[in-house]
């Protein structure tokens, strides 16, 4: 069962957020919201889509993924994304 995943947002400025979570859709809510449970990032670059997730057998294994997509450049998160 894989507990954790990975998930990409795209910011209201075309940023690109990265983070995991356990549950996608409320961390996006979270997001969303602005309050205190939003990333810092993404209170003033609201709303954020979210655009990726992938699943992972381990919060281990969501940090280490999550630290590879944060080292790609944009060009290539857009290309992980479809979209280049």
């Amino acid at each position: 069962m894989n507990d954790w995943f990975v998930y990409i947002v795209r910011c209201a400025d075309d940023s690109l957020y990265t983070g995991i979570t356990k549950d996608v859709d409320r961390r996006i809510q979270e997001h969303n919201a602005g309050d205190k449970l939003a990333a810092k990032y993404t209170r003033a670059r609201l709303p954020v889509v979210l655009v990726h997730q992938e699943p992972c057998e381990s919060r281990s294994a969501a940090t280490k993924r999550e630290i590879e997509i944060k080292l790609l450049s944009r060009k290539d998160k857009k290309i992980l994304l479809g979209k280049e």
